[in-house]
C-alpha cells in the first residue's frame, strides 16, 4: 500500500491517509480480510504521529471499511455492498464537482460540458 502525503494539500494529514486507504479498498488494491500495517508501523513508515494513524484507523472502522481484532490487528472489512456503492457514488460526485468547477472557471457552458461527457461515454462504449 503506497500512501503519499502532500504538505501543500488543504486536507489534514489524517484525511489524506484515510482517503488513500479508502480508495485502495474501493479500487480493490486492498482485498477483503487483508491485514493492514499496525498503527505504529504505518506511523513510522509515513513519519507521522501514532495518534494520527490511530485516528485514521478509528474513523475507517466507524465507517465500516476495516475491522480491528485485539492482539491480531486491523483488517479490510467484508464488503458491505451498499456501503461500497454509496462510497463509489460519492467519489464520482466529488470528481464531477471538480470537473464542473474547472469548466466554470474556464467559461465552459453546461451544454458544452454535457456534450463532452457524451463523447466520453461514446468512447468508453467502443473500448
Amino acid at each position: 500500500m503506497k500512501i503519499i502525503i502532500s504538505n501543500t494539500s488543504d486536507s489534514p494529514i489524517y484525511q489524506q491517509i484515510k482517503e488513500q486507504i479508502k480508495d485502495a479498498i474501493l479500487y480493490g488494491e486492498l482485498k477483503e480480510g487483508e491485514l493492514l500495517p499496525s498503527i505504529r508501523a504505518l506511523a513510522n513508515d509515513l513519519r507521522v504521529s501514532v495518534l494520527t494513524t490511530r485516528r485514521v484507523y478509528d474513523e475507517l472502522e466507524s465507517e465500516g471499511f476495516i475491522t480491528t481484532k485485539a492482539g491480531k490487528g486491523s483488517f479490510v472489512a467484508k464488503e458491505n455492498l451498499e456501503l461500497l456503492l454509496e462510497s463509489r457514488r460519492h467519489m464520482v460526485e466529488v470528481k464531477l464537482t471538480e470537473a464542473w468547477n474547472a469548466a466554470r472557471s474556464l467559461g465552459i457552458s453546461k451544454e458544452e460540458l454535457i456534450s463532452m461527457m457524451g463523447l466520453l461515454f461514446e468512447e468508453g462504449e467502443h473500448e
